[in-house]
């Protein structure tokens, strides 16, 4: 364990490289190099993780790519090409698919926009349906080179409206009597009339409850019961979507006593679960998360059901239970989802900001990905431009540095999909170059998540060349990892530059697409850093996605090294 006490040493010098524009490596800011000479700087440490060896193929033998292949997302690839690293956005985006963006046109065009990941709401749609649009993610995976992941997010068992007798929407206006009840009916729905998948919804009412529907989008006034029938009067006017969620609230509070006793997965998620794990489905989120024992639960159910397999579980953090036990549901989770719609249905409007935050801070710490959504750019479902409040909104989210930010009904029933995505990307470049530019380094602390000598070493090696990043003022950090977890270091860590992370798994690449300030690449490479930088170099110069000069710091979680070089 010698090499870890001294991880920094210099290697020797290289004939100079072409003049950069970057400032030079200072004495001053090494304390170790000449000025004006980039030399090669390296860390290691000789306890790496015995399972990150290097890739062999079936038989056990290294295998040997041709010397183009590297696989590269071709809208990141025109901007390296015409703008170079530092012009890339951060902030990864996440697209609700629906009627409105299903067909190959139309997914395509959103992934030009900048889709990271596709997202499947369980609650609409059948499985025939889901199956075509994973499938044609995959195609335009494989046929233009995107590295689209697939997230699947159940439905969940808490009370929700049924599907409006197949209407795509319905409006409540003030001071109608509405009907819910929760009878079956056959389409057409009697007018004014919305069907509750829970049985005990008439029974545990009450006549003066306000009922929401999806988070305040429109509210009633419960003033009458008739058996399994609840009639309520508008009071707030508004659109109800089908399978919209209902929560009702009685002296201020919201009733949740029986919901907190429906079982967080249905069985009708189980079938979704089964169908996610047979498609290959890159994450599933699971909805009213309400302990850690379920994503365990789920986490040991994938494991049986698909040995192997790396799908991620997404904690949706959307009601009050799931803020009681908030840092062990995200402990054991692989990511959290902030879902504000329906969080602000259960607890004050004026909270969500402030938990907001709070749980992207501490998904950060503990190193998961976070995703803010709901409601982002609500008003684009309908008109063309957002309010300048929304625009606050997003830029808000993407200040706190969060992973991901998420459309729902904009892309997948709106009327103006492309823009409101366009609208993400430029409102997140923009902030982010903002960042750049004030030189807002933050002074997060990042707690240790390893609990193995060598894991912590990672963790320093990460923090480490961050720090060098910033202060250099690189134009990428490269990492060459089997599973990911070093690029997800580097990702909490936010450095200024990008980071091209480089993986012989296309399901990690895929999975890392969602991660903050990653650049995935599939790319076959050994434990031979020289061998792994020089033809990573070349390939990318081939197609211009770097150029000579630029300066670079490279990490590999196999050798536990890093090293700082201007590409020849």
């Amino acid at each position: 364990m010698a090499a870890a006490h001294s991880l920094l040493h210099l290697a020797a010098p290289k004939p100079p490289a072409p003049a950069s524009t970057h400032p030079p490596l200072g004495a001053a800011l090494l304390g170790l190099l000449p000025a004006r000479r980039p030399h090669r700087l390296v860390a290691s440490c000789s306890s790496a993780h015995p399972d990150l060896a290097a890739f062999p193929n079936p038989n056990g033998l290294l295998v040997a790519e041709p010397a183009d292949s590297i696989s590269a997302e071709v809208a990141t690839e025109t901007e390296l090409r015409e703008n170079g690293p530092r012009s890339t956005r951060r902030t990864k985006l996440v697209c609700t698919v629906g009627p409105a963006t299903c067909g190959p046109a139309e997914l395509e065009a959103l992934a030009v926009g900048g889709m990271n990941v596709a997202r499947l709401n369980m609650c609409h749609g059948d499985r025939e349906w889901h199956q075509k649009v994973i499938d044609a993610v995959r195609r335009l995976n494989e046929e233009k080179g995107h590295a689209i992941a697939v997230m699947m997010d159940t439905e969940g068992s808490e009370i929700h409206m049924g599907d409006l007798g197949g209407a795509p929407a319905a409006k409540a206006e003030d001071g109608e009597i509405w009907t819910f009840s929760v009878r079956s009916f056959e389409a057409p729905l009697p007018e004014l009339t919305v069907h509750v998948n829970y049985e005990g919804f008439a029974e545990d009412v009450r006549v003066g409850d306000d009922l929401l529907v999806d988070g305040g989008m429109a509210r009633f006034e419960v003033v009458e019961k008739l058996g399994p029938d609840v009639k309520c009067r508008c009071t707030d006017p508004g659109l109800l979507l089908p399978r919209a969620n209902l929560t009702f609230w009685r002296d201020g509070s919201v009733v949740r006593e029986k919901n907190a006793m429906l079982p967080t997965i249905t069985s009708k998620d189980w079938l979704d679960i089964d169908f996610g794990i047979a498609e290959g489905v890159d994450f599933i989120a699971v909805s009213f998360v309400k302990s850690a024992e379920v994503i365990n639960h789920l986490k040991s159910y994938i494991a049986a059901r698909s040995r192997g397999s790396d799908i991620a579980v997404i904690a949706k953090i959307e009601s009050i239970d799931s803020l009681t036990n908030l840092e062990e549901i995200i402990r054991a989770s692989d990511g959290a989802m902030v879902a504000r719609g329906d969080l602000g249905a259960q607890i004050p409007l004026e909270q969500v900001p402030s938990i907001q935050q709070k749980i992207v801070k501490l998904c950060r710490q503990l190193n998961k990905p976070v995703i803010v959504a709901s409601q982002l750019l609500e008003s684009m479902i309908e008109y063309p431009i957002p309010t300048r409040a929304e625009v606050a909104d997003v830029s808000e989210a993407v200040h706190q540095r969060a992973d991901a930010l998420m459309l729902s009904g904009e892309s997948a029933m709106g009327r103006y999909p492309d823009k409101a995505l366009s609208v993400l990307s430029s409102v997140s470049l923009r902030i982010e170059r903002w960042w750049r530019e004030e030189k807002h380094h933050e002074a997060l602390e990042l707690e240790d998540v390893s609990s193995s000598f060598s894991g912590k070493i990672s963790e320093e090696i990460c923090i480490s060349a961050a720090k060098m990043a910033n202060k250099l003022e690189v134009d990428a950090v490269f990492v060459y990892t089997k599973g990911g977890h070093m690029a997800s270091l580097l990702s909490r860590c936010r450095p200024d530059c990008p980071i091209f992370a480089f993986t012989n798994s296309t399901s990690v690449r895929r999975r890392l697409n969602l991660q903050w300030g990653l650049i995935p690449f599939r790319l076959t490479f050994s434990d031979d850093m020289e061998s792994n930088l020089n033809r990573t170099f070349s390939l990318l110069k081939a197609r211009g996605m770097i150029k000579s000069g630029d300066l670079v710091i490279a990490l590999s979680d196999m050798l536990q090294s890093i090293q700082v070089m201007n590409v020849p």
